[in-house]
């Protein structure tokens, strides 16, 4: 049901915002690329200049809904259905990792973020774009309230999750973070040490 809601309720934010957030983080990927959680497959039509992309998701029903999106993708996309935590890939096999709106749901983001590192090359790049607990005290008061119905309604999401720590507590160098709707929204260019 998630996966067939996901393109609809989100196609308000993507039309707009989104989709340029998107696309001023993927033209930073470049070589091999590593995408985790592609979901629909939102992300595919926007990569240009890399060799290739390897797409992973744990979800049959999203990999069904993310066909079309395959096929108007300018680069080859390959999909391997896996979970971040256990990734089917050898150290150091990528150039690039992506994960966009994503780290929410991942069952275990730490293992997740150890997963990633180990499989992107050193001075590889990772790239972030993911919602975030807020530094506003009362919003993520509101954050902590909503996220036992909204993992609920939202296939596991943690409206809570402090992706930023998760990120800045590894083996990374931030290049670049830039913030979106008051802090909701991050998007992060970092590489691996």
């Amino acid at each position: 049901m998630f996966a067939k809601g996901y393109d609809f309720f989100m196609r308000p934010l993507e039309k707009k915002r989104f989709k340029e957030i998107r696309e001023e983080l993927l033209v930073k990927a470049n070589g091999c690329v590593l995408e985790i959680g592609s979901g629909t497959g939102i992300n595919f039509p926007l990569y240009k200049s890399v060799k290739k992309v390897v797409a992973t998701e744990p979800s049959t029903y999203m990999i069904e809904r993310s066909q079309e999106k395959l096929k108007q993708s300018p680069v080859k996309i390959e999909l391997v259905q896996a979970g971040a935590e256990k990734l089917p890939f050898p150290d150091n096999s990528f150039d690039t990792v992506v994960a966009t709106l994503v780290l929410c749901t991942i069952p275990n983001p730490n293992q997740a973020m150890i997963e990633m590192l180990r499989v992107c090359k050193p001075g590889g790049k990772l790239l972030f774009f993911e919602h975030v607990k807020m530094d506003n005290q009362f919003l993520a008061c509101l954050q902590e309230v909503l996220t036992p119905a909204w993992k609920k309604i939202c296939d596991g999401c943690c409206l809570n999750r402090d992706t930023l720590t998760l990120i800045k507590g590894n083996d990374l160098l931030i290049n670049e973070i830039k913030s979106y709707y008051n802090g909701l929204f991050l998007s992060l260019e970092t590489i691996k040490s």
